[in-house]
């Protein structure tokens, strides 16, 4: 196999991202698009250049039969659509939010290994530019020992009466909003940057009352040997950026010999301990798509793996670390209290 024959499901607001790299990805050939509204899936199908809509992704499955399904649809049908997935023998990508919780998501990812297929979370964030440079950054030790890092998430698309419709309006339903649609991103960074965690500290609250969520609050994920990682999130406030969903935020990593700072507009600054300048680092990156490219990121990344056979990240079965801490959060600031995080927990 040369080339794979991609399907997908979902052509809401996100999912133009998606197409968009599919039909740039040279190893890859986009037969078919399906939504339940059939006008959103024909427009999609022309736009990208797939030959056919469907609005029945079993329909679509059986005829086309695909390499791959990229799921791209709200958390409430991922596990029918894996299962749909599961039961045809087909590899399949799934949006985050995985699933509504963790008891499904582990469903989830046991019918993907039941049959036998590869699923794959699409958890985009570790994918971008930014934080590929980060991770080699800190591999080579540039901060020395690190004592902290600090997310500031400040989107400012949160605020009155009519947040999210334009965009995305099933935000405003989700009971768990912040940590479980937006700030699990973080998480999976965390971890990708930093290593396991293991305990949780968390206050969450809602400001909007237009959002069933929460759509503030903090956590601190401990990471042993005394290194923190702080999540300070509100989607009321915003940051300074010429666009405030690159990066959604800012990022500072602290360490023995100075700090890290990636700023709202993708710069990554340096600045040695006991120095009061801070200097750019220069990376290559392309403000493209979405976060730099990180869902074309992705989804190369997955083509490599399925035909050079290169290693995977996000696997279903490993990203159930991500929704073991989604749910040790929740707890926390349900209980008030420190939790801590078995390692051997999250794939159980």
């Amino acid at each position: 196999m040369t080339e794979l024959r991609v399907c997908t499901v979902g052509a809401g607001y996100f999912a133009r991202f998606h197409h968009e790299a599919w039909s740039e990805e040279p190893r890859a050939h986009l037969a078919a698009v399906c939504d339940a509204d059939a006008d959103r899936a024909e427009a999609f199908a022309r736009r990208f250049g797939a030959p056919r809509a469907y609005t029945d992704a079993a329909a679509m499955i059986e005829a086309e039969r695909p390499d791959i399904v990229d799921i791209v649809t709200p958390p409430h049908t991922h596990r029918a659509l894996v299962a749909l997935c599961a039961e045809a023998g087909v590899d399949a990508i799934c949006q985050k939010a995985f699933t509504r919780s963790l008891e499904e998501a582990r469903e989830t990812a046991a019918l993907a290994e039941a049959a036998g297929i590869r699923l794959v979370v699409h958890e985009n964030f570790r994918f971008s530019p930014w934080y590929r440079e980060i991770r080699r950054l800190l591999s080579q030790g540039r901060l020395g020992r690190l004592y902290q890092a600090t997310f500031r998430l400040r989107p400012g698309d949160g605020q009155g009466p009519r947040a999210y419709l334009d965009r995305q309006p099933y935000f405003r339903t989700m009971e768990r909003f912040l940590v479980h649609e937006t700030a699990i991103h973080l998480v999976d960074v965390f971890r990708f940057l930093l290593g396991e965690p293991v305990s949780v500290w968390a206050d969450l609250r809602r400001l909007n009352p237009a959002v069933a969520g929460e759509d503030a609050g903090l956590f601190v994920l401990d990471h042993g040997d005394g290194l923190r990682a702080l999540f300070d999130g509100n989607r009321l406030s915003d940051h300074s950026a010429a666009n405030r969903r690159l990066t959604l935020g800012e990022l500072t990593l602290e360490g023995e010999r100075g700090s890290l700072r990636l700023d709202g507009d993708g710069r990554l600054l340096m600045r040695p301990f006991g120095s009061n300048d801070e200097a750019s680092h220069r990376y290559p990156w392309q403000d493209r798509g979405f976060a730099g490219g990180a869902v074309a990121a992705l989804q190369a990344h997955v083509v490599a793996h399925i035909l050079d056979g290169a290693a995977v990240e996000n696997t279903a079965a490993d990203y159930l670390a991500n929704l073991a801490v989604e749910d040790a959060i929740y707890r926390s600031a349900a209980e008030g209290r420190r939790i801590p995080l078995a390692r051997d927990a999250a794939p159980g």
